[in-house]
């Protein structure tokens, strides 16, 4: 799912593979539109491993799927419910060393939407934009943005597009390993502070578009 990679104009655009197989536009047609089949992907210039895209261009023959704002699972039983805690995916509730309760609710925010996207027939090497909802922790000004962005790595944007080896990440203050699930998908993606979420103790919401291949 590589697909070929230009730098155009300061930009790199990625056509992925599996929908329209050709080569990219040439440098004095940067400007069409995608093919009716074609997912385009622009990446940031001379990146080999950017967390986003900086947009993505969908042809108007591709098929997606909205998945609905999906958040963690109350795993944590032993937590009263309505907690931060009560959303830590890790046995026990106990969080690695480092490993923040924002960062422990986007994996398990990730791992169910991996669910989600598993049930529409699609993997999250398929998701082409993302939109994250972060509220504060408790006592915190403000969003845990580190954090997040740690979980978002497990999951997303940690294959290198230039060599396609997959990137060690860390898992909070851990030295950097494997990710949970290889990914080279770079979504198009905003992460947002808010002040609450529908749901007593979420602090992590994410919403994506996924697009069938």
């Amino acid at each position: 799912m590589r697909g070929k990679k230009l730098i155009i104009g300061g930009v790199a655009l990625v056509t992925l593979g599996g929908l329209s197989g050709g080569a990219l536009a040439s440098p004095k047609n940067t400007k069409a539109k995608p093919k009716p089949t074609e997912v385009r992907v622009a990446l940031p210039a001379g990146q080999g491993n950017p967390s986003i895209a900086n947009g993505v261009g969908v042809g108007h023959g591709v098929t997606t799927y909205t998945a609905s704002g999906t958040g963690p699972a109350g795993s944590n039983t032993s937590a009263p419910a309505g907690t931060p805690e009560r959303y830590i995916g890790f046995p026990g509730g106990t969080l690695p060393p480092g490993v923040t309760i924002t960062e422990a609710q986007g994996l398990n925010a990730l791992e169910q939407l991996g669910a989600n996207l598993e049930a529409a027939g699609l993997t999250p090497r398929d998701v082409i934009s993302m939109r994250v909802y972060l509220a504060n922790p408790p006592g915190a000004d403000t969003a845990d943005f580190a954090g997040w962005n740690r979980a978002y790595r497990q999951f997303y944007a940690n294959v290198d597009l230039d060599t396609g080896k997959v990137v060690k990440v860390p898992l909070g203050t851990a030295p950097p390993a494997d990710p949970i699930y290889a990914n080279p998908a770079r979504p198009a993606r905003v992460a947002l502070e808010v002040e609450n979420l529908p749901v007593a103790g979420w602090l992590v919401e994410v919403e994506v578009v996924a697009a069938y291949r």
